[in-house]
């Protein structure tokens, strides 16, 4: 797929000749000193404008303070040790770490698709990659949600009008624990030279046999070249993460201005997130149980929830709404849940569509039995 981004090594070409090349360089810090490429330097380039980030706490827990972006001084050994993890997770050429997955999705969305080009966005995609759409100068359509007919058709229309097609969606639709139509949607790429991007937001360390997401569970990652990420669901830190071929990560790390322009990951979430990383590679048990809780309280609702085939990749997705429609009923069946000893957040328009207020149950490895067989007992 890298051919499919020679217009990005060409700027990127054009960078290098004028010297205004950047590329993200590891340094192991300890304070006001950190040494790179072998060579101890004074920091003279952070923004720890009162010395705090480099103060020792009396806490295990480390200061959390970057103090630069990342092309500044921010980008540490451990941010890009965590950045070949999920690069090998993801089996992608290549990461980034961004400071937030919603600078990650935005970013993305926003620096990619260029004037001349065309976005093709499900219509239920989360606010940050629609966000990511508006700030493009690319033109967008939005298609009905998983409507792969609908995108197929506009491009049968209109692809000889536009340089690229960029067809961005969710994997797994955080407030319907839908799964989107990968395979077919990569079928219409092919068809249409389109570039797929998928938000993993909510599939990494959930799905798939080595937990990288939903284009592993559907075995679709070698046709899905950028993958976005987050690092704050399943992996319990913070930030997000794009994984793709190097030039796409070079031409971000060039162009992309949630990243350029943030404040780089703090170290203790890089810490907690490689420390999460090890535990999606050697304690498969974690999502097989969160697969199984799944299944047992889709089986207990019946046809309360939306209905998805128990058999199925979909199945697994440990998100199940209870749609009630009415704002005000939605809203008086959490707070008895509540009253119950459960906290189920009531979900309301405008997360979701008018007139389909729900309770959004998330489950997890670390939830009791007898925590969910009493929540099954409230609900049914």
């Amino acid at each position: 797929m890298v051919s499919d981004f020679d217009h990005f090594a060409k700027q990127l070409d054009a960078l290098d000749r004028s010297s205004r090349r950047r590329r993200l360089t590891p340094r192991q810090s300890d304070g006001m000193t950190f040494v790179q490429s072998g060579n101890r330097l004074h920091n003279f380039g952070s923004n720890d404008y009162l010395g705090l980030a480099s103060v020792q706490s009396s806490s295990p827990i480390p200061r959390p303070g970057a103090t630069a972006s990342a092309l500044v001084c921010g980008w540490t050994d451990a941010h890009q040790r965590l950045a070949d993890q999920i690069a090998e997770l993801e089996s992608t050429e290549a990461a980034t770490v961004f400071p937030t997955g919603y600078a990650a999705c935005s970013g993305v969305v926003a620096t990619l698709p260029a004037a001349g080009d065309l976005i093709l966005s499900d219509q239920l995609n989360h606010a940050s990659l629609i966000d990511g759409c508006r700030l493009s100068p690319a033109q967008r359509v939005v298609y009905p949600h998983r409507d792969v007919a609908f995108v197929e058709q506009t491009l049968r229309q209109k692809r000889s009008q536009f340089d690229h097609i960029w067809i961005v969606t969710d994997g797994v639709f955080s407030m319907d624990g839908h799964i989107a139509p990968l395979a077919e949607l990569c079928d219409v790429a092919d068809r249409y030279d389109a570039r797929m991007i998928v938000d993993e937001a909510h599939g990494t360390g959930v799905l798939g046999d080595n937990g990288s997401g939903v284009c592993e569970a559907l075995g679709v990652k070698s046709r899905v070249p950028i993958r976005i990420g987050t690092l704050s669901k399943a992996i319990g830190a913070q930030g997000g993460f794009v994984a793709g071929p190097t030039v796409v990560m070079d031409y971000l790390i060039n162009r992309c201005r949630s990243l350029i322009y943030s404040t780089a990951l703090a170290p203790g979430s890089v810490q907690a997130a490689l420390d999460a990383m090890e535990s999606i590679r050697n304690e498969p048990w974690r999502r097989q149980r969160a697969h199984d809780l799944s299944l047992r309280l889709r089986n207990a609702l019946g046809g309360s929830t939306s209905s998805i085939d128990t058999s199925s990749v979909e199945s697994m997705v440990p998100i199940i709404p209870l749609v009630i429609g009415s704002d005000r009923d939605t809203v008086a069946a959490a707070d008895r849940l509540a009253e119950a000893g459960f906290f189920v957040p009531a979900i309301r328009p405008p997360t979701v569509p008018e007139n389909t207020a729900r309770l959004r149950i998330s489950l997890s490895a670390a939830h009791t039995d007898d925590a969910l067989d009493q929540l099954i007992s409230l609900l049914v």
